[in-house]
Protein backbone atom coordinates (compact mmCIF):
# COMPACT_ATOMS: atom_id res chain seq x y z
CA UNK A 1 0.00 0.00 0.00
CA UNK A 2 1.27 3.43 -0.77
CA UNK A 3 0.96 6.90 0.67
CA UNK A 4 1.28 8.77 -2.58
CA UNK A 5 1.51 7.51 -6.33
CA UNK A 6 5.28 6.15 -7.75
CA UNK A 7 6.69 7.19 -10.24
CA UNK A 8 8.01 4.93 -13.21
CA UNK A 9 11.99 5.58 -12.30
CA UNK A 10 10.91 4.83 -8.48
CA UNK A 11 9.65 1.40 -9.39
CA UNK A 12 12.39 0.70 -11.47
CA UNK A 13 14.73 1.39 -8.62
CA UNK A 14 12.49 -0.67 -6.45
CA UNK A 15 12.20 -3.94 -8.65
CA UNK A 16 14.93 -3.71 -10.90
CA UNK A 17 16.37 -7.17 -9.62
CA UNK A 18 13.05 -8.42 -10.59
CA UNK A 19 12.41 -7.40 -13.62
CA UNK A 20 16.08 -8.37 -14.42
CA UNK A 21 15.04 -11.99 -14.59
CA UNK A 22 12.48 -11.44 -16.89
CA UNK A 23 14.66 -10.13 -19.61
CA UNK A 24 12.16 -11.34 -22.35
CA UNK A 25 9.08 -10.30 -21.22
CA UNK A 26 10.60 -6.92 -20.65
CA UNK A 27 11.31 -7.37 -24.52
CA UNK A 28 8.28 -8.44 -25.65
CA UNK A 29 6.54 -5.64 -23.61
CA UNK A 30 8.64 -3.28 -25.86
CA UNK A 31 7.00 -4.32 -28.86
CA UNK A 32 3.17 -3.51 -27.59
CA UNK A 33 0.12 -5.31 -28.50
CA UNK A 34 -0.84 -4.29 -32.60
CA UNK A 35 -3.27 -5.07 -34.44
CA UNK A 36 -1.11 -7.70 -36.63
CA UNK A 37 -0.99 -10.24 -33.65
CA UNK A 38 -4.41 -10.89 -33.98
CA UNK A 39 -3.39 -12.30 -37.43
CA UNK A 40 0.01 -14.06 -36.79
CA UNK A 41 -0.96 -14.67 -32.97
CA UNK A 42 -0.39 -18.85 -32.54
CA UNK A 43 -2.66 -18.79 -29.74
CA UNK A 44 -6.55 -19.40 -30.31
CA UNK A 45 -9.61 -17.00 -30.54
CA UNK A 46 -13.09 -17.49 -30.55
CA UNK A 47 -15.90 -15.15 -30.60
CA UNK A 48 -18.57 -16.31 -27.75
CA UNK A 49 -22.01 -15.56 -27.04
CA UNK A 50 -22.78 -15.26 -23.63
CA UNK A 51 -26.67 -15.87 -22.61
CA UNK A 52 -26.91 -13.42 -19.63
CA UNK A 53 -30.14 -14.05 -19.10
CA UNK A 54 -33.27 -11.84 -19.76
CA UNK A 55 -32.95 -12.50 -23.35
CA UNK A 56 -29.49 -10.22 -23.49
CA UNK A 57 -26.87 -12.04 -25.56
CA UNK A 58 -23.44 -10.81 -25.02
CA UNK A 59 -20.67 -11.16 -27.69
CA UNK A 60 -17.32 -11.70 -26.31
CA UNK A 61 -13.65 -12.38 -27.30
CA UNK A 62 -11.54 -15.57 -25.78
CA UNK A 63 -7.75 -15.80 -26.16
CA UNK A 64 -6.65 -19.14 -24.56
CA UNK A 65 -2.90 -19.45 -23.12
CA UNK A 66 -1.05 -22.21 -25.01
CA UNK A 67 -0.51 -24.36 -21.78
CA UNK A 68 -0.64 -28.06 -20.42
CA UNK A 69 -2.21 -27.21 -16.93
CA UNK A 70 -5.31 -24.98 -16.05
CA UNK A 71 -4.76 -21.07 -16.25
CA UNK A 72 -6.39 -18.13 -14.30
CA UNK A 73 -8.86 -15.59 -16.34
CA UNK A 74 -8.82 -12.18 -17.27
CA UNK A 75 -11.88 -10.06 -17.37
CA UNK A 76 -10.41 -7.15 -19.76
CA UNK A 77 -12.44 -3.77 -20.21
CA UNK A 78 -12.48 -2.07 -23.08
CA UNK A 79 -12.44 1.60 -23.58
CA UNK A 80 -14.94 4.30 -24.52
CA UNK A 81 -14.56 3.14 -28.26
CA UNK A 82 -16.10 -0.46 -27.65
CA UNK A 83 -14.29 -3.47 -28.40
CA UNK A 84 -11.64 -2.33 -31.21
CA UNK A 85 -9.34 -4.79 -33.08
CA UNK A 86 -6.68 -3.04 -30.43
CA UNK A 87 -7.93 -4.10 -27.63
CA UNK A 88 -8.97 -7.32 -28.60
CA UNK A 89 -4.79 -7.63 -29.50
CA UNK A 90 -4.19 -6.97 -25.63
CA UNK A 91 -6.26 -9.54 -25.04
CA UNK A 92 -4.26 -11.92 -26.60
CA UNK A 93 -1.11 -10.44 -25.34
CA UNK A 94 -3.07 -11.47 -21.42
CA UNK A 95 -3.44 -15.07 -23.27
CA UNK A 96 0.91 -15.24 -24.17
CA UNK A 97 1.44 -14.26 -20.46
CA UNK A 98 -0.59 -17.44 -19.73
CA UNK A 99 -3.90 -16.75 -18.63
CA UNK A 100 -7.33 -16.81 -19.97
CA UNK A 101 -8.98 -13.44 -21.68
CA UNK A 102 -12.06 -12.94 -22.17
CA UNK A 103 -13.29 -9.29 -23.71
CA UNK A 104 -17.02 -9.06 -23.62
CA UNK A 105 -18.11 -6.50 -26.23
CA UNK A 106 -20.50 -3.93 -24.18
CA UNK A 107 -21.80 -2.19 -26.91
CA UNK A 108 -23.61 -5.64 -27.70
CA UNK A 109 -27.16 -5.35 -29.01
CA UNK A 110 -26.61 -1.53 -29.24
CA UNK A 111 -25.66 -0.89 -32.44
CA UNK A 112 -27.31 -0.44 -35.88
CA UNK A 113 -29.39 -3.40 -36.67
CA UNK A 114 -28.92 -4.58 -33.10
CA UNK A 115 -25.07 -4.97 -33.92
CA UNK A 116 -21.79 -4.67 -31.65
CA UNK A 117 -18.92 -2.64 -31.49
CA UNK A 118 -17.91 -3.20 -35.43
CA UNK A 119 -21.48 -1.81 -36.80
CA UNK A 120 -21.05 1.38 -35.62
CA UNK A 121 -20.25 3.69 -38.59
CA UNK A 122 -17.37 5.64 -36.42
CA UNK A 123 -15.54 5.23 -32.72
CA UNK A 124 -17.96 8.96 -32.03
CA UNK A 125 -20.71 7.05 -32.89
CA UNK A 126 -19.64 3.95 -30.26
CA UNK A 127 -18.52 5.95 -27.82
CA UNK A 128 -21.63 8.32 -27.36
CA UNK A 129 -23.68 4.57 -27.52
CA UNK A 130 -21.24 3.35 -24.56
CA UNK A 131 -22.25 6.55 -22.44
CA UNK A 132 -25.98 5.71 -22.42
CA UNK A 133 -25.32 2.55 -21.25
CA UNK A 134 -27.14 1.66 -17.73
CA UNK A 135 -24.81 1.15 -15.27
CA UNK A 136 -26.81 -2.20 -14.04
CA UNK A 137 -26.54 -3.43 -17.51
CA UNK A 138 -22.68 -2.80 -17.70
CA UNK A 139 -22.50 -5.02 -14.28
CA UNK A 140 -24.83 -7.56 -15.17
CA UNK A 141 -22.78 -7.81 -18.76
CA UNK A 142 -19.58 -8.12 -16.71
CA UNK A 143 -20.84 -10.59 -14.77
CA UNK A 144 -21.79 -12.57 -17.02
CA UNK A 145 -18.45 -12.40 -18.64
CA UNK A 146 -16.50 -13.21 -15.66
CA UNK A 147 -19.07 -16.31 -14.82
CA UNK A 148 -18.38 -18.18 -18.52
CA UNK A 149 -14.66 -18.04 -17.88
CA UNK A 150 -14.43 -19.22 -14.85
CA UNK A 151 -16.47 -22.06 -15.69
CA UNK A 152 -14.38 -23.26 -18.65
CA UNK A 153 -12.72 -26.55 -18.13
CA UNK A 154 -9.22 -25.16 -18.46
CA UNK A 155 -9.66 -22.03 -15.90
CA UNK A 156 -8.21 -22.67 -12.60
CA UNK A 157 -10.82 -20.74 -10.86
CA UNK A 158 -9.18 -17.37 -10.15
CA UNK A 159 -10.11 -14.04 -11.78
CA UNK A 160 -8.41 -11.17 -11.92
CA UNK A 161 -9.84 -7.29 -13.95
CA UNK A 162 -7.91 -4.75 -16.75
CA UNK A 163 -9.70 -1.94 -17.93
CA UNK A 164 -8.38 0.87 -20.01
CA UNK A 165 -9.63 5.04 -19.87
CA UNK A 166 -13.56 4.24 -19.37
CA UNK A 167 -12.81 0.95 -18.63
CA UNK A 168 -10.67 1.47 -16.39
CA UNK A 169 -12.91 3.19 -14.72
CA UNK A 170 -15.43 0.10 -14.50
CA UNK A 171 -12.15 -1.94 -13.67
CA UNK A 172 -12.07 0.41 -10.07
CA UNK A 173 -15.80 0.11 -9.69
CA UNK A 174 -16.12 -3.91 -10.43
CA UNK A 175 -13.29 -4.24 -7.42
CA UNK A 176 -15.85 -3.25 -5.61
CA UNK A 177 -18.19 -4.81 -6.62
CA UNK A 178 -16.85 -8.56 -7.41
CA UNK A 179 -16.10 -10.62 -4.66
CA UNK A 180 -13.10 -12.98 -4.85
CA UNK A 181 -10.85 -11.34 -7.31
CA UNK A 182 -7.19 -11.92 -7.15
CA UNK A 183 -6.47 -8.26 -8.71
CA UNK A 184 -7.58 -5.09 -10.59
CA UNK A 185 -5.11 -3.30 -13.09
CA UNK A 186 -6.64 0.25 -13.35
CA UNK A 187 -5.00 1.91 -16.96
CA UNK A 188 -6.05 5.69 -16.84
CA UNK A 189 -9.38 5.30 -15.20
CA UNK A 190 -10.42 7.02 -11.79
CA UNK A 191 -12.32 5.36 -9.02
CA UNK A 192 -15.43 5.11 -7.21
CA UNK A 193 -15.50 8.39 -4.44
CA UNK A 194 -17.85 6.49 -2.33
CA UNK A 195 -15.41 5.20 0.48
CA UNK A 196 -18.46 3.11 1.87
CA UNK A 197 -18.07 1.83 -1.94
CA UNK A 198 -13.96 1.40 -1.59
CA UNK A 199 -14.35 -0.38 1.69
CA UNK A 200 -15.98 -3.76 -0.27
CA UNK A 201 -12.29 -3.97 -2.23
CA UNK A 202 -10.83 -7.42 -1.41
CA UNK A 203 -8.18 -7.69 -4.00
CA UNK A 204 -4.86 -5.41 -4.86
CA UNK A 205 -5.79 -2.38 -7.61
CA UNK A 206 -2.63 -1.75 -9.46
CA UNK A 207 -3.00 1.90 -11.03
CA UNK A 208 -1.12 2.79 -14.50
CA UNK A 209 -1.31 6.58 -15.16
CA UNK A 210 0.16 9.20 -17.72
CA UNK A 211 1.52 12.35 -15.88
CA UNK A 212 0.50 14.53 -18.55
CA UNK A 213 -3.14 13.52 -17.69
CA UNK A 214 -4.96 16.00 -15.29
CA UNK A 215 -8.44 14.79 -15.50
CA UNK A 216 -7.64 11.77 -14.18
CA UNK A 217 -5.07 12.39 -12.19
CA UNK A 218 -6.60 15.25 -10.02
CA UNK A 219 -8.31 12.59 -8.40
CA UNK A 220 -5.55 10.27 -7.39
CA UNK A 221 -4.61 11.84 -4.03
CA UNK A 222 -8.03 11.29 -2.70
CA UNK A 223 -7.94 7.75 -4.11
CA UNK A 224 -4.78 7.00 -2.22
CA UNK A 225 -5.30 8.76 0.91
CA UNK A 226 -9.08 6.66 0.68
CA UNK A 227 -7.58 3.75 0.23
CA UNK A 228 -5.25 4.06 2.87
CA UNK A 229 -7.43 4.61 5.06
CA UNK A 230 -9.16 1.85 4.59
CA UNK A 231 -6.52 -0.43 4.76
CA UNK A 232 -6.93 -1.33 0.95
CA UNK A 233 -3.98 -2.01 -0.97
CA UNK A 234 -3.30 0.33 -4.22
CA UNK A 235 -0.34 0.85 -6.14
CA UNK A 236 -0.58 3.50 -8.78
CA UNK A 237 2.63 4.36 -10.94
CA UNK A 238 2.89 7.67 -12.66
CA UNK A 239 4.61 7.23 -16.00
CA UNK A 240 6.96 10.96 -16.82
CA UNK A 241 5.77 12.93 -19.34
CA UNK A 242 2.75 10.00 -20.81
CA UNK A 243 -0.39 11.25 -22.12
CA UNK A 244 -3.79 9.80 -21.56
CA UNK A 245 -4.45 6.02 -23.09
CA UNK A 246 -0.15 5.77 -23.44
CA UNK A 247 -0.47 2.08 -24.19
CA UNK A 248 -2.65 2.67 -27.15
CA UNK A 249 -0.40 6.20 -27.94
CA UNK A 250 2.90 4.25 -27.61
CA UNK A 251 2.50 1.83 -30.29
CA UNK A 252 1.20 4.66 -32.88
CA UNK A 253 2.84 5.96 -35.31
CA UNK A 254 5.09 9.40 -34.62
CA UNK A 255 4.24 8.45 -30.78
CA UNK A 256 5.71 10.86 -28.57
CA UNK A 257 8.86 9.30 -27.00
CA UNK A 258 7.28 9.37 -23.62
CA UNK A 259 4.03 7.67 -24.42
CA UNK A 260 6.54 4.92 -26.29
CA UNK A 261 8.31 4.25 -22.68
CA UNK A 262 5.43 4.51 -20.56
CA UNK A 263 3.63 1.82 -22.97
CA UNK A 264 6.91 -0.19 -22.73
CA UNK A 265 7.05 0.25 -18.85
CA UNK A 266 3.36 -0.20 -18.42
CA UNK A 267 3.62 -3.61 -19.72
CA UNK A 268 6.46 -4.60 -18.67
CA UNK A 269 4.89 -4.08 -15.32
CA UNK A 270 1.12 -5.59 -15.99
CA UNK A 271 2.97 -9.31 -17.42
CA UNK A 272 5.13 -9.03 -14.02
CA UNK A 273 2.18 -8.32 -11.90
CA UNK A 274 0.26 -11.13 -14.17
CA UNK A 275 3.10 -13.55 -13.82
CA UNK A 276 2.84 -13.21 -9.97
Amino acid sequence: MLGSPLTAKEVHMGHSRALAVLPCLAIFASQGPGEDRLENSPRHHEWVEVDRGGGRTLHAFVAYPESKEKAGAVLVIHENKGLTDWVRAVADQVAEAGLIAIAPDLLSGTGPGGGRTDAFASNDAATKALYGLEASQVSADLDAAARWVLERPACDGKLSVVGFCWGGSRTFEYATQRRGLKAAFVFYGSAPTDEAALAKIECPVYGFYGESDARINATLPATVEAMKTLGKTFEPVTYPGAGHGFLRAGEAAGASEANKAAMQEAWARLRKLLAS
